[in-house]
């Protein structure tokens, strides 16, 4: 099972997420579910620290586990990425239920 916890402010902003584990849907190399999850997150990553330019607090990436916070006065500029990721990954929770868990900790 793959688990996704948003990073939210106590007013629900989110600022970052923790990723861990595996969709196990498929094979590695395979798994679509994993693909899916992996592009979108990869995409917001290289839009915030490439095109946007916003230094991150944390970024940690090894094998089954994935870690992206910004620092809380950078949120407004990343708020619509970050929804938009959330509504992406939810929609890939409801396709794969057995695959995807998401909740939410606040920071």
């Amino acid at each position: 099972m793959l688990n996704i916890k948003f990073c939210v402010l106590s007013e629900g902003k989110i600022v970052g997420f923790y990723i861990s584990g595996h969709c196990n849907y498929d094979s590695q190399g395979k798994d679509i579910v994993c693909a899916a999850v992996s592009s979108a997150v990869y995409m917001i990553i290289n839009t915030i620290t490439d095109i946007l330019h916003i230094s991150v607090q944390r970024l940690f990436i090894e094998d089954g586990k994935l870690e992206f916070i910004i620092n809380e006065n950078d949120e407004v500029r990343t708020k619509v990425l970050f929804e938009g990721l959330k509504t992406h990954l939810i929609g890939l929770e409801e396709m794969y239920p057995k695959n995807i868990r998401i909740n939410y900790m606040e920071v």
